[in-house]
């Protein structure tokens, strides 16, 4: 059992305690039953059972009542899910984040158009950024959208689109013309099965997820698919990612906990020369090294919820400070915690072995490392 005491922090309220402990139970009674050998189905399975169990209603608001995007719940749900199983959080993250936009900035027909289908897991979404030529740069993207009468019609590419080619609906950045640099980026509904959107190619990872290669050819859709106005996607964009960035830390976060329960469990029945290994004080030094780790990255992550959710504009400074910190100390916690298993640690399907290679591409999307190192000092010396 995870240690539980950090709910008692005051940056939560009794909704967020009880939040997380019903998800646990949930989480631990369904989860289970998902198949992972078809990575597609799976992640079709984990939607729908999201959606059925009211999860999906927190990640993508803004239609038929919902309440408004809580980052303290985000986070919760991430830090629970990626703690019983990553493919789950990846399911969630994706519904929140592909929608993100248009809960945010969306008209009211485009939030009940999608957005209720999304949280009752019957369409599933995704965040189209990134370009062969422009990871992190995201003002350089080269993609175009042309104005032609009542409609646009997409031109380019895509790349490492999470939920691409599993996806029923885009949200897409592209070059409208309204300027240079990131003033001249629009953002755009596009659904699946828009003539002129084709997967070009199905991208393989280290830890099992549906990625992509999109191509966008001569693809036509109304003036109305349009989110917020012409010549704002870069500021969309950046308002999505100040939401979700905090929740990729959380995520680091669950699997970090899920690694020191894994440890302490290997630690504590594992005995050599007639004794446990916990007994070795350089063993003790291990799992203290990662308890530090886990509240540390905790700390910073819902500092930084509680800030956007108590009113800040923006937490890009502490955002990007819980996702380097969470992100990078994780990798840590999880390498000890594969070296306090020997060579169970590496043994394929081992817990351990999965968040290894889980944890991973954490540290690289919605912003390498290095570049939460760039936004953190330009932050700080702005201030």
């Amino acid at each position: 059992m995870s240690d539980t005491s950090f709910l008692a922090w005051p940056f939560f309220e009794d909704r967020h305690r009880t939040l997380a402990a019903d998800l646990d139970v949930w989480a631990t009674r369904e989860l289970a039953h998902i198949d992972h050998s078809d990575t597609d189905a799976a992640c079709r399975a984990l939607v729908c059972a999201l959606g059925e169990g009211g999860w999906l209603k927190h990640a993508a608001v803004g239609s038929g009542g919902a309440d408004p995007l809580d980052v303290r719940t985000l986070c919760l749900i991430r830090e629970t899910l990626a703690r019983h199983d990553g493919l789950a959080d990846f399911a969630f993250a994706m519904q929140g984040l592909g929608t993100g936009a248009i809960s945010l900035f969306g008209t009211d027909q485009q939030k009940d158009e999608w957005l209720l289908l999304v949280r009752a897991g019957k369409a599933i979404s995704a965040f189209a950024l990134t370009e062969p030529s422009s990871g992190s740069d995201v003002a350089n993207s080269t993609m175009t959208a042309t104005r032609d009468g009542d409609s646009y019609v997409l031109n380019g590419e895509k790349t490492w689109i999470s939920n691409g080619g599993i996806a029923d609906v885009y949200t897409v950045f592209a070059r409208t013309g309204d300027g240079d640099g990131a003033r001249g980026l629009s953002a755009f509904i596009v659904p699946a099965n828009t003539p002129g959107l084709r997967v070009a190619k199905r991208l393989q990872t280290i830890a099992p997820h549906p990625l992509a290669t999109l191509r966008f050819e001569d693809c036509r859709i109304p003036a109305s698919a349009m989110i917020g106005d012409s010549g704002m996607g870069f500021r969309i964009a950046m308002s999505v990612l100040d939401v979700f960035r905090s929740t990729v830390a959380a995520a680091a976060l669950g699997f970090s906990r899920r690694a020191l329960d894994e440890a302490i469990t290997r630690v504590t029945s594992r005995h050599v020369q007639g004794a446990a290994l916990f007994d070795l004080q350089m063993v003790q030094g291990h799992i203290a090294d990662m308890a530090v780790d886990v509240d540390a990255s905790a700390l910073l992550v819902y500092r930084a919820a509680w800030a956007k959710d108590n009113g800040a504009p923006r937490v890009t400074r502490e955002a990007a400070m819980a996702k380097l910190f969470s992100t990078d100390q994780a990798q840590k916690v999880i390498d000890r915690a594969v070296q306090l298993h020997g060579g169970d640690g590496v043994k394929s399907g081992e817990t351990v072995e999965k968040l290894y290679r889980e944890i991973r591409a954490l540290r690289i999307y919605e912003g390498a490392s290095d570049v939460q190192r760039v936004i953190i000092a330009r932050e700080t010396v702005g201030q």
